[in-house]
């Protein structure tokens, strides 16, 4: 696909969520960061994360974006879709990823006729859309119950739109092989997330140590500012599909 330089000035986003481990206290982060490696640039990277109420550059190339589109919280009452996007974005030289983060597991099929309604409205509008992209911390030791989730959520959209998820590094240290491997079928890529907020997780070198053999096309998500220096076996690992780099808001300097 041809390649532009993306400008999402009218986008309206938000900032990350929080991740899998807390987050090391600021001066355990700034000795963490130094040690784990150089800050990632977005610029070296064509695939991203754009939450609402971030800017990314007008000189950043892309070919991939993962676009938050709204939630569902968990709240009392049935599971609903709240969105938090405002406007259709219109973005025609990239491939969309429309991202819907939750926090619970009992969406109804009136959850799910809302959500397939915005990915046909940001289809309608000319975009490329790839699919769906479901935002969940799932426990490394709940991957079982997730799976039933996931296989429902397919069930609920059309052909030939993808099911895209994040995924702990833990699944790859400490997940069931068997339960990880019943995904195959159901989901597309999955996603890893190597940080919390704008910090990457001290470690992450050994979580990717045992990736050798992990059953699912992979991406890697780093944080844009955060430590990164690549294992030296991730690039040779078969299913590893490169990396995407969650855009952080800027902080205004007072």
């Amino acid at each position: 696909m041809k390649r532009q330089a993306i400008i999402l000035a009218g986008l309206a986003l938000l900032s990350a969520c929080n991740r899998q481990q807390p987050a090391p206290a600021a001066t355990d982060a700034t000795q963490a960061a130094k040690a784990q490696g150089p800050a990632v640039d977005p610029h070296g990277f064509d695939a991203f994360y754009v939450w609402p109420g971030v800017r990314p550059a007008a000189d950043l190339t892309a070919h991939t974006l993962y676009l938050l589109d709204g939630e569902v919280r968990r709240r009392p009452g049935p599971a609903r879709f709240t969105r938090l996007r405002a406007g259709l974005p219109r973005l025609p030289d990239a491939q969309l990823w429309l991202v819907v983060r939750i926090d619970r597991l009992d969406l109804s099929p009136r959850t799910w006729a809302v959500i397939v309604a915005d990915m046909e409205r940001w289809q309608a509008a000319g975009n490329h859309l790839a699919g769906l992209q479901i935002d969940f911390d799932a426990a490394t030791q709940g991957l079982d119950r997730y799976g039933a989730f996931l296989a429902d959520a397919r069930s609920h959209l059309p052909r030939p739109w993808r099911l895209s998820i994040t995924g702990l590094m833990d699944w790859s240290a400490n997940g069931d092989p068997a339960a990880l491997a019943r995904l195959k079928p159901v989901i597309d890529e999955v996603v890893v997330q190597t940080y919390q907020g704008r910090t990457t997780i001290p470690g992450y070198d050994a979580y990717f140590r045992k990736m050798a053999h992990f059953p699912l096309p992979f991406r890697v998500a780093l944080a844009e500012g955060g430590a990164w220096t690549p294992p030296p076996d991730l690039a040779r690992e078969p299913q590893f599909k490169g990396y995407v780099v969650f855009l952080m808001p800027k902080q205004i300097r007072r």
